[in-house]
């Protein structure tokens, strides 16, 4: 996602936008630019915006409640809208949208304590600063993957009825299955998708449980391993051929939760006759 200027819009520009403004500016710095306005602006920030805000360290004193009009609209890449309950802004703009509704945190209609109101700011505030943390790791990504296929694997405590449920779900009977697996395959969905019996025996984490991306051959999984490390992600086991089982070009990646996951390339018939009499794995970096 590619954006150097950002647009938070509300209807008061007086509490969301104005954290949501607050918020980016610390969070980009001088690599983006960030306003924010509102439709009927209030012409006063929330104070109890502001005491959040101050709270975690961030200088309010430029914050100010602004009307669209205001905003130079076509110099905007970004906007994000943040109104829930009310009707947001409708503007002509060139900039992609994105609406992150949530509630207003100012509930004038209930009768709340101050501290009970400074909870709801706080609430809010923390919630829209993981969505700009999302936001952020989305910006200037590095050269995607092309996949073809995604495979994912979950566990179940019961097999059978867990291959009746999925069978009815994705409408596919299975591949096939054993007494602790069933496996679907949809070409529809361009989909994969594994159901592990949880019985509390060991299962073997890197060939069963863990996500998946299919990558049109070899050469495109020897780009995803160099992608990945120059992107500084995780790598759990680097290019290789495997030959039992089913026979594949495999990289293991992990994500920041530490799950696994699987890129990986099938063999064309030329490769899979390259077979080691030995079976064992041939590194391919």
């Amino acid at each position: 996602m590619q954006f150097d200027s950002v647009l938070f819009l509300c209807v008061a520009n007086s509490a969301r936008s104005q954290l949501a403004e607050a918020l980016a500016r610390r969070r980009f710095g001088d690599d983006v630019s960030v306003f924010s306005a509102g439709s009927q602006p209030s012409g006063q920030v929330n104070p109890y915006a502001i005491r959040v805000l101050e709270e975690v360290g961030i200088d309010t004193r430029d914050l100010r409640s602004k009307a669209i009009d205001a905003i130079d609209l076509d110099g905007m890449d970004l906007l994000v809208t943040l109104c829930a309950e009310e009707a947001c802004p409708v503007v002509a703009a060139r900039a992609r949208r994105l609406n992150w509704a949530m509630p207003d945190p100012d509930r004038k209609d209930l009768d709340l304590g101050d501290e009970e109101r400074l909870e709801i700011f706080r609430q809010t505030r923390d919630a829209i600063a993981q969505r700009i943390e999302v936001l952020a790791a989305l910006r200037d990504l590095p050269q995607p993957l092309d996949p073809i296929e995604f495979h994912a694997s979950i566990r179940v405590p019961d097999i059978a009825q867990a291959a009746r449920f999925y069978a009815w779900l994705l409408g596919v009977e299975p591949k096939e299955w054993t007494h602790r697996y069933v496996t679907f395959v949809s070409d529809r969905l361009r989909t994969n998708f594994v159901v592990l019996v949880d019985d509390g025996l060991q299962l073997h984490h890197d060939t069963l449980f863990h996500l998946g991306v299919e990558v049109p051959d070899k050469q495109s999984l020897i780009d995803a391993y160099h992608r990945a490390v120059e992107a500084d992600f995780p790598i759990h086991k680097p290019p290789r051929t495997t030959w039992r089982g089913t026979p594949l070009h495999e990289l293991w990646l992990k994500d920041t939760g530490d799950n696994l996951i699987e890129v990986y390339a099938r063999l064309t018939p030329e490769e899979l006759a390259q077979m080691p009499a030995n079976q064992e794995p041939v590194a391919l970096v």
